[in-house]
C-alpha cells in the first residue's frame, strides 16, 4: 500500500501538507529553493511590505530562548518583523522560484497599512506568479501601532482589508489570525465576510521568556530594554491546537485551516490534522533542526496511514475535533482508578508525594519495599500519579461504572 499525502487547499494542489511559515526560514529565493529540494510541499514567503509606507529596521539581538530545567529550546521568543529586504528584490525572487519550481506551491504573505498598500502588494504578488496570498493580521511585534496583531484584533479592519485584497487580485486569500485575543472565531468570521477563502492560525503569542537577573532586564536585552514579543515552539502547541479546533468547530464558518504552532514531528502534524487543519506551516522546528525535518514528518505520517489503511488525509482531517464537547456535557457515570504495575515501579515515591500534596491522598507507599499502590476507595482518577511518574508505562488505569461500584469522585 502507498500513502497519499496530497491535499487540495483552496483549489490548489499540494504534494504534501507541509509548508514553511512566513518567517526568516523563507527569506529569499536561495533559502526557499533548498526547502523545496528538501521536500516541503509549499512555502509561505516572508511577509512583504512597501518601503514607501514603512522602512523596517530589525532590533538586535532579536531572539530569546525558553529553556526549562535540563530541556533546551522548549520555546522561542522573537522580535522579528516583516521583511527588511526591498520589495523589488522579493518580487524578483518570487518570480524566480515559480519559474524554477512551477509545480511547488508559493504563498505570498503581505502586510499593508492602508487600502492602497494591501491592493498594491496583492497585485504585485499575483503578477510575480504567487499561487495564493496570506494576509498578515497577526505579527505581535511590528514597530507600528496600526499593523500586525493590532489589526487582527479589529474585526472591521480585518474585514475591510480582506475585501480590498479580494478586489485587487484573483488569487485565493488566507487570513492569518492572531492568538493574542480571547476568541479567534469572530475575527475569522470578519475575514470571511471580507471574502477570505481560508484561515491560518496561529501566529506567535506575546510573551516574556527570560530575565537577566544580573542586569534585571528581560530578554532579549535590546540596548537595556525589552518587550513582550512573539513566542513559538513546542510550548505553544496546546494553545494552537485549541484555536484550530475552535475554528474547525465554529458553526457556519466552514473555512479550510492552515495549522501553525509548535510542529516539529509527524505526530505534531497529525494532531493538527485530526483537529481540523488541512495544511500545515512550520518555522521554529526548522530554526532548530533545519529543513530536513520534513523528511521525518513525511515518513512518519505516511507510515501511520499505511498501518491503518488510510488512503487520503481527507479521511482523518477533523476526526478528533468532532469529539470536542463543552465540559457541561461530559459523561460522569464512568470514572477511572489508577493502577500501578509493581514490576515496573522503581520506588522513587514521586506519585506518593504528588498525590498527597496535590491530589486525593490515594497512593500508599511501603518504605521498606519501596513500592507504591493505590487505595481504590480514595482514588478519584485524576491520573496525576500517571503524569508525574518517570516510567512512561508504569501507571495505567481501569474504568469504574459508578452505578455498579462506588467511586470516590461520586461519594
Amino acid at each position: 500500500m502507498k500513502s497519499n499525502l496530497n491535499i487540495n487547499f483552496c483549489g490548489i494542489q499540494f504534494e504534501n501538507p507541509f509548508c514553511l511559515s512566513s518567517s526568516p526560514v523563507g527569506n529569499h529565493a536561495e533559502m526557499c529553493a533548498r526547502a523545496y529540494d528538501a521536500g516541503w510541499g509549499g512555502i509561505v514567503y516572508k511577509t512583504l511590505g512597501l518601503e514607501k509606507s514603512f522602512k523596517v529596521v530589525m532590533p538586535s539581538p532579536r531572539l530569546s530562548v525558553y529553556n526549562y530545567m535540563d530541556r533546551k529550546f522548549v520555546g522561542l521568543q522573537n522580535a522579528e518583523q516583516i521583511t527588511d529586504r526591498p520589495i523589488a528584490d522579493n518580487i524578483r525572487d518570487i518570480a524566480l522560484l515559480k519559474k524554477n519550481y512551477p509545480k511547488k506551491v508559493l504563498i505570498s504573505s503581505i502586510m499593508g497599512y492602508v487600502d492602497e498598500d494591501w491592493a498594491t502588494l496583492a497585485k504585485m504578488s499575483e503578477d510575480a506568479g504567487a499561487d495564493m496570498l496570506e494576509l498578515n493580521f497577526s505579527c505581535p511585534q511590528m514597530a507600528r501601532k496600526d499593523a500586525g496583531h493590532r489589526v487582527g484584533q479589529d474585526f472591521h479592519a480585518v474585514e475591510g482589508f480582506t475585501e480590498v485584497v479580494k478586489k485587487a487580485c484573483k488569487l485565493p486569500v488566507m487570513a492569518k489570525m492572531t492568538p493574542n485575543i480571547t476568541d479567534m472565531v469572530p475575527v475569522a468570521f470578519a475575514a470571511k465576510e471580507g471574502g477570505a477563502d481560508a484561515i491560518s492560525a496561529i501566529n506567535t503569542i506575546k510573551a516574556i521568556t527570560d530575565i537577566d537577573i544580573e542586569k534585571l532586564t528581560p530578554l532579549p536585552n535590546i540596548y537595556g530594554h525589552s518587550a513582550a514579543t512573539g513566542f513559538s515552539g513546542p510550548s505553544v502547541k496546546p494553545v494552537a491546537l485549541r484555536f484550530v479546533s475552535d475554528l474547525y468547530n465554529a458553526k457556519g464558518l466552514g473555512m479550510p485551516i492552515s495549522g501553525i504552532g509548535g510542529i516539529e514531528t509527524w505526530k505534531d502534524a497529525l494532531h493538527f490534522l485530526l483537529l481540523g487543519a488541512t495544511n500545515l506551516q512550520v518555522t521554529t522546528g526548522i530554526l532548530r533542526y533545519g529543513y530536513r525535518i520534513v523528511e521525518d514528518m513525511i515518513e512518519g505520517l505516511s507510515d501511520f496511514m499505511i498501518e491503518r489503511n488510510i488512503t487520503s488525509l481527507d479521511e482523518i482531517i477533523g476526526k478528533a475535533a468532532e469529539k470536542i464537547i463543552d465540559p457541561s456535557d461530559f459523561n460522569t457515570r464512568y470514572q477511572v482508578v489508577s493502577v500501578i504495575d509493581e514490576q515496573k515501579c522503581i520506588g522513587c515515591g514521586q506519585c506518593y508525594i504528588s498525590c498527597h500534596d496535590g491530589a486525593n491522598q490515594a497512593i500508599l507507599f511501603d518504605s521498606e519495599t519501596r513500592k507504591a499502590n493505590v487505595d481504590e476507595e480514595k482514588c478519584v482518577g485524576c491520573l496525576l500519579c500517571k503524569h508525574v511518574c518517570p516510567v512512561w508505562d508504569c501507571i495505567s488505569y481501569k474504568e469504574v461504572d459508578t452505578e455498579v461500584m462506588k467511586h470516590a469522585a461520586v461519594f
